[in-house]
């Protein structure tokens, strides 16, 4: 029974966030059809790079730390920790959605809009204005394009 109300409450939020965005002017037909068929690649590409830079990071953290707790950084290591996993999860996600994306199913696009969700959470805990906004760009594209998938 849980598992229904956590669906639910998903589908609250896409539905909250598809009223917002829709409200914004669309992109061109032919901009949707591109997006479309280039977002499995994309998610493909990017959840590969994602993680390989995610694990490097992660390990090269895990050494600095050390240093950091030297310089009073203590803060600075435990969120940069926390961050770091957190977007690995983001491009694990991308990588999960790439066969979805590729079938154009909407569990694919959900899986995007959890990964997207993600990266917001992470934008936040790094305090990244610009990831802010790079986020919110990506969910005007996501609901641009989700009458494509069924």
């Amino acid at each position: 029974m849980p598992k229904k109300t956590q669906s639910k409450s998903g589908q609250d939020v896409m539905g909250m966030m598809e009223e917002w965005f829709l409200k914004l002017p669309p992109l061109p037909e032919n901009g949707r059809k591109n997006l479309v068929g280039f977002l499995p690649l994309i998610s493909l590409i990017f959840g590969i790079l994602g993680v390989i830079f995610g694990v490097a990071a992660l390990g090269a953290l895990t050494v600095l730390s050390p240093l950091l707790l030297l310089g009073a950084g203590v803060g600075h290591a435990g969120g940069s920790l926390v961050s770091e996993l957190i977007s690995l999860a983001g491009s694990v996600m991308l990588l999960a959605a790439y066969p979805g994306l590729k079938m154009r199913s909407t569990r694919g696009w959900q899986l995007l809009f959890w990964s997207q969700a993600v990266w917001v959470l992470s934008s936040l805990l790094s305090l990244s204005v610009m990831g802010l906004i790079l986020d919110a760009v990506g969910f005007y594209l996501l609901y641009q394009i989700k009458s494509y998938y069924k």
